[in-house]
């Protein structure tokens, strides 16, 4: 059974940092796409960040890129995104999710096209930023 579990939340202020985990279990770690969504109350789940085997390998929304990075460590079965520099605006639960043998598309399309293709999500990570 696939399951990923994220960890590394919680409250931090303003200009401070975190670093996401998502722990893979339940198949290979070779997705065809892994990344990281949020869902901040009131609002659409958006995606954060991609990586995909497929044509361009890393995505991030605008609204993160310099600030958060995302990388992945097959030997651990792991996912990661480092959020520096994190704003109220972060707010929200972070979600890991992948999709193995799915279609190929590129990370950018996985994130703001497919979200409905990532086939397998873990429960969420709360990241509370105060002002």
């Amino acid at each position: 059974e696939v399951q990923l579990a994220e960890s590394g939340g919680g409250l931090v202020q303003a200009g401070g940092s975190l670093r996401l985990s998502c722990a893979a279990s339940g198949f290979t770690f070779d997705p065809t796409a892994i990344g990281w969504f949020r869902q901040a109350p009131g609002k659409e789940r958006e995606g954060v960040s991609c990586i995909s085997n497929s044509g361009d390998s890393t995505y991030y929304i605008d609204s993160v890129k310099g600030r958060f990075t995302i990388s992945s460590d097959n030997a651990k079965n792991a996912v990661y995104l480092q959020m520096n520099s994190l704003k109220p605006e972060d707010t929200a639960v972070y979600y890991c999710a992948a999709v193995v043998g799915g279609p190929h598309y590129s990370a950018r399309y996985y994130c703001t096209h497919a979200m409905h293709a990532m086939a397998y999500w873990g429960k969420g990570t709360l990241v509370t930023v105060s002002s």
